[in-house]
This record gives structure tokens, C-alpha cells and sequence, in this order.
């Protein structure tokens, strides 16, 4: 079993950080990805308290303490790639964990701002030498479906990726249902939280979800998605 919980912690957790650990301790997944990630004393404490969980592979970008980034920690060894390059305007986006069997690719997507990090990622996607794992606060998803309304900017990424036997596996599981990770002040719901994964491993898609009751008790604005492949 291999259990990943993706999770935009919410301007790098602050007085929220022991909660968000004791929500992660009980769930006790194999890989995490934080976004809002920020590099700071608040970082810092993050990182050693789940070293203390044994996350003893953890991985991030040497941003500005004031930058929200991303923090990949596994428990199980993997190699790291940070993908500089990715965008000179957002280069700290994308954290990339790499397993014997998959890649895990740990997004913080900008949210309503130009950038390149689309065309990349279907880039690397087509360059992969194995199956891939896409998993964070992609800011995006598909108009009508994941939100109400026509509001998002890149639906017509996501779109293309199922091109490249790249499914979306909370739709693989759940069809059409509407659900959402963040909700506006007005009570808008928009699922901007996702996992993506190479057809390659649909066959082992045990489960994807969201633990909601995590926002509802106010950890995070965000709900958290957890994939479990086995």
C-alpha cells in the first residue's frame, strides 16, 4: 500500500502547526505534499516534526522565507528533482520525489497569473522514463464540473493530459460527483485540489478522497486529497 496526502496548509501553517501534525500523524501516509509551503521558523519546525514521525526524505526549494512553496517528506527513500528551470517567474512550483516504481510531482500552481508550468509538466509528462504521479493545489480545474461557474484559467491543461494517458484519479473513482476542496467567503465551492496519474497505475487506484473535516475544523482553508495505491 502506498498512501499520499496532498495538502495546501494555508500560508505555511502558523498557529495551526501542531494540529496539522497530529492530523498527519494519524493518518500516517507514506508521502506528503505540502503546499503554501513557506521556508521559514514556521517551515523549520514542520520539517522537524516530521522527521520526528519519520519522514526522514524531505524535500524543498531554497525559496525566500516569504514565498509559498512546496514540501514533499516520505518515509520511504527517494531520489529529488526541483525543476528550476520550470518557470523564471514561479520556479519554486514544483518539487518532484523519485520512486523506483513512479515519480511524484508536488504542485503549488499560481493562482490567476501567467505562467509556463502547464506546458512544462506535459512536457516532463512526455519525457517520463515511468509512471507519474501529479498531486497539489493545481489553482485550476475544469470549468462547470469542479466549480459552478467558468472562472478557471488552464482547464485546457488538465484537458490534455487525459490525452497523455494522464487520468485525474478522484474522476476515475467518483464519475461526475460535485465535490470541492475551498470554498469562497460567499460559499462558492471550486475543487482546485487534485491528483493526477499515469494510466499505468489506475490498475492499483485503491481510493481517492478528500478529508474535509480538516477545514471544517479550520487546519487549513484547503481540504486535504488522499490517493492509496495497492
Amino acid at each position: 500500500m502506498f498512501k499520499l496526502i496532498s495538502w495546501n496548509i494555508q500560508q505555511g501553517g502558523g498557529s495551526r502547526i501542531t494540529g496539522i501534525i497530529r492530523g498527519i500523524q494519524k493518518e500516517n501516509p507514506e508521502c506528503l505534499v505540502l503546499s503554501e509551503f513557506k521556508n521559514n521558523a514556521s517551515g523549520q519546525k514542520i520539517r522537524g516534526l516530521l522527521l520526528q514521525l519519520g519522514y526522514k526524505c524531505q524535500f524543498n526549494h531554497a525559496a525566500a522565507g516569504t514565498i509559498n512553496s512546496v514540501l514533499i517528506a516520505s518515509k520511504i527513500p527517494a531520489d529529488c528533482r526541483l525543476h528550476l528551470q520550470s518557470d523564471v517567474n514561479f520556479p519554486h512550483s514544483i518539487v518532484e520525489a523519485i520512486y523506483p516504481a513512479f515519480s511524484v510531482f508536488g504542485l503549488y500552481l499560481p493562482h490567476k497569473k501567467k505562467h509556463k508550468l502547464f506546458p512544462y509538466l506535459i512536457e516532463k509528462i512526455n519525457e517520463a522514463d515511468r509512471p507519474v504521479i501529479l498531486a497539489g493545489d493545481f489553482n485550476s480545474g475544469i470549468n462547470g464540473i469542479d466549480q459552478a461557474g467558468d472562472s478557471f484559467w488552464y482547464s485546457e491543461y488538465l484537458k490534455k493530459m487525459n490525452d497523455l494517458r494522464v487520468q485525474d484519479a478522484f474522476r476515475t473513482l467518483n464519475g461526475s460527483v460535485k465535490e470541492f476542496s475551498w470554498y469562497s467567503h460567499q460559499g462558492n465551492g471550486y475543487r482546485y485540489d487534485h491528483t493526477y496519474i499515469s494510466e499505468a497505475l489506475v490498475s492499483i487506484l485503491k481510493k481517492c478522497y478528500y478529508l474535509h473535516e480538516w477545514r471544517e475544523n479550520k487546519l487549513s482553508d484547503h481540504s486535504p486529497m488522499v490517493l492509496e495505491l495497492g
